[in-house]
């Protein structure tokens, strides 16, 4: 794929070991490509020396910068931190630990020359044990089933970008998971390709078993952002509209048992409980449509526009 210049971007938390491999990786594929590249290291909070390594290193290596941040602040940040530095026509990511093998790029190049906006590598053959595998798969399995996207691996750290893709995310918690769901609700025109994952030379993991809730967690976040975002009434209406139903059949129920079989209902938890989820469905509808009071007095200039008019020239 011909392109003008490359940012290869690559979060790093306690990863001193593998900078000096990784860095001198990046720069060989750089030249394997001949055209203008750099290279950006984001140190998320490391406390093994990372930084101290990469700022002398700064000194003597041009084309590497690196972005620091005072605490550990996560991958989705440090992404975000880079994306918004980044100088390349195309943003290259992939993990410090050496488990991304930059030699699969070319090949994601020639992919992304097929017309797509953002070419994702998909772990096919990852070393990992079975107690990562699994949650693994379970996640992607989830994640393709709500957000429509055929992808076997939304988490693959080895991703090519358009520079307009990259630059209109905005990560944070553990969206990183779902970029490419973010990016196809805006429009991005998305691929995978199998790529080679090597075994983690040097460290151990950074995930723990907690992320596995928190992603859950932003996966609500990323359906309600690219599915509801404009139209919430439609989330929160049709909850509210369900449960008042529901609320409505249980009270219709036992107004004909007291009215025709004469039954006692005041003691009935039944009819506390058609009145509580009947009240829940009306706040339900109202938060729906307050909900659409404020997107429709929001500001709406962020819309996913392909191309620009040029207002300037005059009108005939």
């Amino acid at each position: 794929m011909k392109t003008s210049s490359i940012s290869f971007i690559a979060p790093a938390f306690n990863e001193k070991d593998s900078l000096p491999e990784l860095i001198s990786e990046l720069h060989q594929a750089g030249k394997n490509l001949n055209i203008p590249y750099e290279i950006i290291i984001v140190d998320d909070g490391s406390t093994d020396g990372s930084f101290d390594y990469l700022k002398l290193k700064t000194k003597e290596d041009k084309k590497l910068h690196v972005i620091c941040h005072r605490r550990n602040l996560g991958k989705a940040a440090a992404l975000h931190s880079a994306f918004q530095q980044a100088k390349g026509e195309i943003f290259i990511t992939l993990d410090s630990d050496l488990q991304n093998d930059p030699n699969e790029i070319p090949k994601m190049l020639e992919k992304m020359a097929e017309g797509y906006d953002v070419v994702s590598g998909w772990k096919f053959d990852r070393p990992d044990n079975l107690e990562k595998r699994l949650p693994s798969k379970f996640f992607n399995f989830i994640t393709r089933k709500l957000s429509g996207l055929k992808l076997h691996d939304f988490n693959s750290a080895i991703k090519i970008y358009i520079r307009e893709a990259a630059k209109s995310l905005k990560l944070y918690g553990e969206l990183h998971r779902y970029i490419p769901v973010l990016l196809n609700s805006q429009g991005f025109k998305i691929a995978e390709i199998p790529t080679h994952t090597r075994p983690r030379k040097y460290g151990e993991t950074k995930y723990k078993g907690k992320r596995y809730l928190r992603g859950m967690l932003d996966l609500i976040t990323v359906l309600f952002l690219t599915k509801y975002n404009r139209r919430p009434l439609h989330l929160f209406g049709g909850l509210g509209i369900s449960l008042s139903f529901m609320g409505l059949i249980i009270l219709i129920y036992l107004a004909i048992l007291r009215l025709f079989f004469h039954q006692s209902i005041g003691t009935r938890p039944l009819l506390i409980f058609g009145i509580f989820i009947a009240l829940v469905g009306v706040q339900l509808v109202f938060t729906g449509l307050l909900a659409e009071l404020l997107v429709r007095s929001s500001d709406h200039d962020n819309l996913p526009i392909r191309a620009e008019w040029n207002g300037n020239e005059p009108l005939v």
